[in-house]
C-alpha cells in the first residue's frame, strides 16, 4: 500500500488482482465506517446503518425479543446485544456465522418451509422487532435483481406480521425507490407508520434504502 500521514491510502497493483477488486480494496481501506467498525469491534460497517436508523426512529427502545433475517456476518445482532443486552435474539442466514454470545443462529434458507417455525422456536416466542438485511444474489440484470430482492422483503414482511407482538416494528432493506406500492399498502394496513430512509452509513452510490414500519396493529391469535 502507499499513502500515509492521514491521507488517502492507495493499493499497489498486484498480479492477479482485477481493477474492480483493487478499487474495492482501496474503498475499504479509506472508508471511515470500516475503520470505526474495526476499532469498536463490529463485524461490518453495516452495524452503523442500524445504529443510525435507530437514532432516527427509536425502534430498539424497550425491545425484548428480536429476529434478525440475513444475519451474516452479525453486525446488526451485535448492535442489539450492546444496546439491549437483555433482549432475546434469533437470526438466520444461508451463510455460516461465527457465534455471538446470547444470539441463536440458524444456518438455513429463510425461504425454506420450516424456517419460520424454527426461528420462532429459537427465539422462544413472539418478537418485538423483526430486522431484515437480506438481499438476493445479483445476476446483473437490474429488473431481475430488484424482483428477487423484493420477493425476500415481501416474505420478511409477511413473516413479521405473523410473529410480532402488538406495537412491534419491522425494518428491512429495500432497493432504490423503496418498497413497491403493493408492499407499502400492506405495511400501512398492519403498522401505524411506514417510512423510508437512507442512513448516512449507506454509501451514496448504493441503491439500498430501508423501510421502517412501526406500531404493529395486529393482535396475534392465541397459541
Amino acid at each position: 500500500m502507499t499513502g500515509g500521514g492521514g491521507g488517502r491510502q492507495r493499493v499497489r497493483t498486484a498480479r492477479g488482482r482485477t481493477v474492480a477488486s483493487q478499487r474495492w480494496l482501496e474503498r475499504q481501506l479509506n472508508d471511515p465506517y470500516v475503520r470505526r467498525a474495526r476499532s469498536e469491534g463490529y463485524r461490518s460497517r453495516a452495524a452503523y446503518k442500524l445504529i443510525e436508523l435507530d437514532e432516527r426512529f427509536g425502534f430498539l427502545k424497550g425491545v425484548g425479543a428480536v429476529i434478525d433475517l440475513g444475519i451474516a456476518p452479525g453486525g446488526w445482532s451485535q448492535v442489539v446485544r450492546r444496546l439491549r443486552p437483555k433482549a432475546r435474539i434469533a437470526g438466520i442466514d444461508l451463510l455460516p456465522v461465527d457465534p455471538i454470545d446470547g444470539v441463536a443462529i440458524l444456518q438455513l434458507d429463510f425461504m425454506a418451509d420450516e424456517a419460520p417455525a424454527l426461528l420462532s422456536q429459537a427465539l422462544g416466542g413472539a418478537a418485538d422487532l423483526v430486522l431484515s438485511d437480506m438481499a438476493a444474489n445479483t445476476v446483473g440484470h437490474q429488473q431481475t435483481d430488484h424482483l428477487r430482492t423484493m420477493a425476500l422483503v415481501e416474505a420478511a414482511a409477511a413473516f413479521a406480521v405473523e410473529v410480532l407482538e402488538p406495537g412491534g416494528a419491522f425494518v428491512a432493506k429495500v432497493l432504490a425507490g423503496g418498497a413497491d406500492n403493493a408492499l407499502v399498502a400492506e405495511l400501512k394496513r398492519n403498522f401505524t407508520t411506514v417510512k423510508h430512509a437512507k442512513p448516512p452509513a449507506s454509501r451514496k452510490e448504493s441503491s439500498e434504502w430501508y423501510v421502517v414500519a412501526q406500531g404493529f396493529k395486529g393482535a396475534r391469535p392465541p397459541a
